[in-house]
């Protein structure tokens, strides 16, 4: 039944509960009009993303599939829309990502499911083989707040907090463009232990295991997860912080997973990418206020980079050379951690107060990037038209998600 509404966003703290599903749609094909502008040497068969509905995952499947030319399964948890409530961002950037790699003949199919799950995993294993090539490229990119262990059936909850002391610093409430201080006291080991096994590296193995086991990956299979370093001024809370301790712990997942690919001549990376605004992002204290400042001098010196960006250099130049760092990773934040970029963003945050927020930083651009990523503010679109939200999600036996 058509059900037209108009939909508005409707913000709680960092958090945008409604998303627009024609909005959603135009961000997904301006971020295949990105790629496209490339000329592309470099192609793949199959390219498999976990957590593949928003931000980096999302941007890592429209490269591997508008870029690469390659099928793609997208793994995620999505909801739809019920009732008086839209579907989430995902549902719809999944629903239009799919339309327009039919238009191209490519075959793409989503998984929405618990990604941590083993049910997940065999089911996408079930549908690698009986609709898709070997798969080239694996793409890890979730981000969650818990995690249910497949085996144990134990739930770790993930904590951004810091480790060891105190810690207080200045943020931006993006909901209020207000800065303000926030003071956070240090996790525990149970919460260090429990951030680890949510968002370290051992699912990303258990994942890999997986499709190793059932045959899955092609010859020369490369996989990559994300990370972030950023700058001393976020390390306290990030790199120094729970979340650090989870990115160390995927990146000393890596080995494993290369002695896991060496027979097949594969290998494993992670990426480290600039800081950008993703739902995942916007739920960290201090980085919002970063970011702002960031993106105001990125871009005053001609230097910003979008989501989309960062995943056309990594699959058209990081991936193919696989240059890495003194630590083994595959880099894309040199521009954001230029001394001189740094030197400057620092000298302002010593200075940023609400009064003076719009002088020193760049609060509209990021509540902007933070609309789009829920589909409101996009060029074309008018936001007081009603618009059909109950879009269904295929899945490859011809019924639909729910």
């Amino acid at each position: 039944m058509d059900k037209r509404v108009v939909v508005v966003p409707k913000i709680r703290g960092f958090i945008c509960t409604t998303a627009h599903p024609v909005g959603c749609a135009a961000h997904v094909d301006e971020q295949i009009a990105h790629v496209r502008q490339r000329h592309w040497t470099a192609g793949a068969r199959t390219a498999l993303v976990v957590g593949a509905s928003t931000g980096y995952g999302l941007a890592s499947r429209i490269v591997a599939t508008f870029g690469l030319g390659a099928d793609s399964l997208g793994v995620f948890l999505e909801r739809p829309a019920k009732g008086d409530r839209t579907a989430s961002a995902g549902w719809y950037n999944s629903i239009a990502l799919e339309r327009r790699a039919r238009e191209l003949g490519r075959q793409v199919w989503s998984i929405n499911g618990d990604a941590f799950s083993q049910a997940v995993k065999m089911d996408t294993v079930a549908l690698l083989k009986a609709r898709f090539a070997p798969v080239d490229v694996v793409v890890y990119s979730l981000a969650a707040p818990q995690r249910i262990h497949p085996l144990t059936g134990e739930v770790f909850r993930s904590v951004l907090k810091p480790i060891g002391a105190n810690f207080s610093s200045k943020t931006l409430q993006t909901d209020r463009n207000v800065v303000c201080d926030v003071a956070l006291e240090p996790a525990t080991e149970q919460e260090i232990a429990a951030t680890v096994a949510v968002m370290g590296g051992e699912d990303w193995l258990l994942w890999m295991e997986a499709l190793a086991a059932a045959g899955v990956l092609a010859r020369g299979v490369k996989t990559v997860a994300y990370s972030y370093v950023g700058p001393r001024l976020t390390w306290p809370i990030y790199r120094d912080g729970t979340i650090g301790m989870a990115k160390k712990d995927l990146d000393g997942t890596v080995p494993r997973i290369d002695a896991l690919l060496r027979p097949l001549g594969g290998k494993a990376y992670v990426a480290v990418n600039k800081a950008v605004v993703t739902q995942a992002s916007s739920a960290i204290p201090v980085v919002p206020l970063y970011i702002a400042l960031l993106f105001k001098v990125m871009k005053e010196r001609g230097t910003h980079e979008t989501c989309i960006g960062q995943m056309e250099r990594l699959f058209a130049e990081k991936l193919p050379d696989g240059v890495v760092d003194g630590d083994g990773r595959l880099r894309l934040d040199g521009a954001e951690l230029d001394q001189g970029v740094q030197d400057e963003v620092l000298r302002r945050w010593q200075l940023v107060t609400t009064e003076n927020l719009w002088e020193l930083a760049d609060p509209d651009g990021y509540g902007k990037d933070f609309l789009r990523l829920f589909g409101f503010g996009l060029p074309g679109i008018d936001p007081l038209e009603a618009v059909e939200t109950d879009l269904p999600l295929q899945r490859w036996d011809g019924t639909v998600w729910q």
